[in-house]
């Protein structure tokens, strides 16, 4: 595989043949998005890593929560900007743009989370998950408290953090392994 094909600056190969299950999520993907993400790919060296990967991903982002799928986009382009995660600020602020309909929301996230117009309860999870990424062991009562009067749960409270929690991991292993986005998100939602 040459330099430009491969998802990482890493020379990992995907399994080959893939097995039936995740080529079926990988078809899926194709189906859904027009793409496998890159983060699939890269993940594709070892199965047992992708099936983690994904089940971590999915039960975060997109099983049952008291925040919604924007909300957790926004978490993970806050954390990622903060990390200066290429990938991730490229793939999920293109979810922002899709999931807000407002192209300008992706990019004040990415840029400038401050910048962007948003009401007391996004402002409230930012600041929290703003914290978190940066300095989690300074995080007291009061922190939750704000949260809560903001009008989130404590179960809440706990998926904002483990979304934080998450993106600061694949944040650095995306920037270490030189991650590259998938050229594609560059022009999503626009």
């Amino acid at each position: 595989m040459s330099q430009e094909d491969r998802p990482t600056a890493l020379d990992l190969s995907m399994v080959d043949p893939l097995p039936p299950e995740t080529r079926k999520y990988f078809d899926v993907c194709q189906e859904k998005l027009g793409m496998v993400p890159n983060v699939l790919r890269a993940y594709a060296f070892d199965i047992d890593k992708l099936n983690a990967f994904t089940a971590m991903y999915n039960d975060l982002m997109l099983a049952d929560s008291g925040l919604s799928k924007l909300e957790r986009e926004m978490i993970a382009v806050v954390v990622s900007s903060i990390n200066r995660c290429w990938y991730c600020q490229v793939a999920h602020g293109a979810a922002v743009r899709a999931l807000s309909g407002r192209p300008e929301l992706g990019e004040a996230m990415v840029m400038n989370w401050r910048a962007a117009k948003l009401d007391a309860r996004q402002t409230a999870m930012l600041v929290f998950a703003e914290k978190v990424a940066k300095a989690s062991a300074e995080v007291v009562e009061a922190d939750r408290a704000a949260l809560r009067e903001a009008g989130f749960s404590d179960r809440d409270i706990w998926d904002i953090a483990s979304v934080v929690g998450f993106f600061s991991m694949t944040n650095r292993v995306a920037s270490a392994t030189g991650m590259q986005p998938n050229p594609v998100y560059h022009g999503q939602a626009r």
